[in-house]
């Protein structure tokens, strides 16, 4: 997202590489994070392709696999995962910012290095996707429009038209303007107070305050006005799933006020992370639409998934999970995640028409070996060819957000 894999930059001259830059995550934490989108994308991909072969009823639930224990793996949710993984990478220089005096880069180069790296992909898979499936103009231009102006998340009707998992991509869009107006206010208003821990209960207060906003809309729509968890645009949009950002920001917010202190040792923080892992499954397993865990399920899965985070990067010493985690095949993964969050939908349904999947929720199993076989390749050339050519314009502009002179005039003697 960005739910979204982080471009790797280009490898530094030797003098460059013996500092990281200020606020950089470590190569170690990096490779974790990576790791985290690399399991989110896939678990992605097996979710979509569970919801290919086991329809929604009338009342927008999926039929059970024959083992339920199974079907609360197939069907646990991890968009969360990654509007707290956004937030948290994205809020933490801001974090820093705010509690120790850090500086902060200017706001549109932010949004500049956000553009070219979600848009470029993005746009050429909606008008790719759109034209296929509209042969004839004008097709349904309100689609499209909606798509490209990133709004079809507020539309009840579209908004899993043309490419169906991008109504967080509405969501992550909206956050990046959320961030930039919200972040230097509160960097302002920190540098006005004396006490440290002042500005970390200020951050604090501000990010409880984003959480708890989507609690209330939920809690008003469900039992006061009654509301089906089948209005998408009620329970998708920003009103009510802009909580697991604001746990992001929290993990960003707690990060920086611990700073080097508060680092886990091995024992207990496999304990968190398993402690989060068996809550996700709870979760998941408990999702009858009745139940207060269905209707909080978001926020309260945003809220594991900040343990879980919390519990695998500060560590002293890096634990099982993490090696995991950072295992080669599935950091690359990570790596083209945002290309595989974006075709794998389009690659399965080319194969569902081709009648190259099998039919029948008995070929379920090997329906998503057939999907994944199609759609990691997909997205690895889409990564090399589209994602990663794109990211390199970010070198136009400096960290002032001032172009950037590549044709510096000669030394003087």
């Amino acid at each position: 997202m960005s739910t979204l894999s982080e471009v790797r930059p280009a490898k530094p001259a030797p003098a460059a590489r013996l500092r990281p830059p200020e606020g950089a995550p470590s190569r170690s934490r990096a490779s974790d994070i990576d790791g985290f989108r690399g399991l989110a994308a896939l678990s992605t991909v097996i979710f979509h392709v569970w919801q290919q072969y086991y329809s929604y009823d009338s009342n927008g639930m999926h039929p059970p696999v024959a083992n339920e224990y199974v079907g609360a793996v197939l069907s646990l949710e991890v968009i969360d995962l990654f509007f707290v993984m956004s937030a948290y990478l994205l809020t933490l220089s801001y974090a820093r910012a705010a509690i120790d005096g850090r500086s902060i880069r200017p706001a549109r180069l932010f949004l500049f290095r956000r553009a070219i790296r979600i848009l470029p992909l993005y746009f050429l898979a909606v008008l790719v996707v759109w034209a296929t499936r509209n042969p004839t103009l004008p097709g349904n231009w309100q689609d499209l429009v909606e798509h490209l102006t990133f709004t079809h998340v507020f539309d009840q009707q579209r908004i899993f038209y043309t490419l169906g998992p991008t109504w967080s991509l509405s969501l992550e869009v909206l956050f990046y303007f959320v961030l930039v107006g919200l972040g230097p206010l509160a960097v302002r208003a920190c540098r006005r107070l004396r006490q440290r821990r002042t500005r970390v209960a200020v951050c604090a207060a501000g990010c409880l305050l984003l959480y708890v906003v989507p609690l209330v809309w939920i809690a008003v729509a469900h039992y006061v006005y009654g509301v089906p968890h089948t209005d998408w645009a009620v329970y998708f949009g920003p009103q009510a799933r802009f909580g697991g950002f604001a746990a992001g920001m929290g993990l960003a917010v707690l990060t920086a006020a611990l700073g080097d202190r508060g680092k886990l040792r091995k024992g207990p923080a496999l304990t968190l992370s398993m402690a989060a892992l068996a809550g996700l499954y709870y979760l998941s397993l408990d999702s009858a639409p009745e139940n207060f865990t269905f209707t909080y399920y978001h926020p309260l899965a945003s809220a594991l998934w900040v343990l879980l985070l919390f519990s695998t990067l500060r560590v002293r010493q890096r634990t099982y999970w993490n090696r995991m985690l950072t295992a080669r095949w599935l950091t690359a993964v990570g790596l083209i995640s945002y290309s595989l969050f974006i075709w794998h939908e389009p690659v399965m349904l080319q194969l569902h028409k081709a009648g190259l999947l099998p039919t029948g929720q008995a070929g379920f199993p090997l329906a998503i070996a057939i999907v994944l076989l199609a759609a990691v390749p997909t997205a690895a050339a889409s990564y090399w060819l589209i994602e990663y050519p794109a990211t390199l314009l970010a070198r136009l502009k400096d960290n002032r957000g001032r172009p950037r002179d590549f044709y510096p005039e000669p030394a003087t003697r």
